[in-house]
């Protein structure tokens, strides 16, 4: 893995980034010889449709009011 100075990621900032797309290898930069962040490519998260498809519980109808035989068992 590549490291270099903060102050030389400063000055060749577009170039370090255009690089790590490119080759998709992750840089270190560091602050007086100690990490201080990690450049790494950007990674699309996809998600497949119908995931949670299982997931869900369909109940019925939840928008109409209950009945009164219904609301007095649910007290």
């Amino acid at each position: 893995m590549k490291t270099m100075p903060v102050t030389d990621f400063k000055a060749h900032a577009l170039k370090v980034l255009g690089e790590v797309a490119e080759t998709r290898q992750p840089v270190v930069v560091t602050k007086r010889g100690k990490p201080l962040a990690e450049i790494v490519p950007f990674a699309e998260k996809h998600t497949a449709p119908g995931r949670l498809a299982d997931a869900l519980v369909f109940e019925g109808d939840i928008v109409s009011p209950l009945g009164e035989d219904e609301w007095n068992v649910c007290r």
